[in-house]
């Protein structure tokens, strides 16, 4: 699962070829989800609120470019690094 970004110890990855809608992957600790790009809610998982909070926050800096990299790994190509929250 490539790692596309990484911050306050949150990593954010993707699957190539995963299942719809477009989503993606962050683990904190022993804390997993999924969150669909376009609406920005948990499709799978459970997470810390603090944490969480974060994660919904970078996503929404960063949509189109999630959704760039979405259909990147639906075509099995290298993904691009986005920035970590600052």
């Amino acid at each position: 699962m490539p790692e596309i970004s990484r911050f306050l110890g949150i990593i954010i990855a993707m699957y190539y070829r995963d299942h719809t809608p477009p989503h993606f992957h962050a683990r904190y600790g022993d804390a997993k989800i999924e969150i669909a790009i376009e609406t920005l809610s948990v499709i799978a998982g459970k997470f810390p609120p603090r944490a969480l909070g974060l994660v919904i926050e970078w996503a929404s800096r960063h949509q189109e470019e999630l959704l760039a990299d979405w259909d990147l790994a639906q075509k099995h190509q290298t993904l691009n690094k986005i920035d970590p929250l600052e």
